[in-house]
Parts: structure tokens; sequence; C-alpha cells
């Protein structure tokens, strides 16, 4: 297990608040804060099953978001057979 810290640093003139917000971001992007949440109580199986229907799409975007044009056009390819 690594033992790799997050945070931020705060940079001369800045607010702590606005350093927390860094923090927050980051935090967020890295899905830190939702583990958190999850983790506070049990999850059945169910629950776990419908949370990772409802963001299932969100991941999916992001993924094909980055699309080059062959791989739009094996897509389309294999739609169509």
């Amino acid at each position: 297990m690594s033992n790799s810290l997050r945070g931020v640093s705060i940079k001369n003139g800045e607010t702590v608040d606005r350093a927390l917000k860094r923090l927050k971001t980051k935090l967020d992007t890295e899905g830190i804060l939702e583990e958190m949440r999850r983790r506070r109580s049990h999850e059945s199986t169910t629950d776990r099953k419908i949370r990772k229907a409802r963001t299932a799409p969100k991941r999916n975007k992001v993924r094909w978001r980055y699309q080059s044009e062959g791989q739009d056009a094996a897509a389309a390819s294999a739609a169509a057979e």
C-alpha cells in the first residue's frame, strides 16, 4: 500500500478558504469524498447495484469523450453488423 498524502500547499497571498476549496475540488475529482460518504453506513447489494447503474452513464460519457476517428469508424461498423 502506498503512503501518498493528498493535499494542497497554500500559495503566497492565498486565503485558507481558497486553499480548502482547491483541496475539496481535488478530493472530489478523485472520488474520495464520495467513497467516504458511501462507507459511513452499510450498503446492501441492491443499493450497490442501483448506485452503479446510476453512475455508469457518466463514466461511459467520460470514457468515450476522447475517442479517435478510427475508433468511431470501428464502432459504427460494429453497430451496422
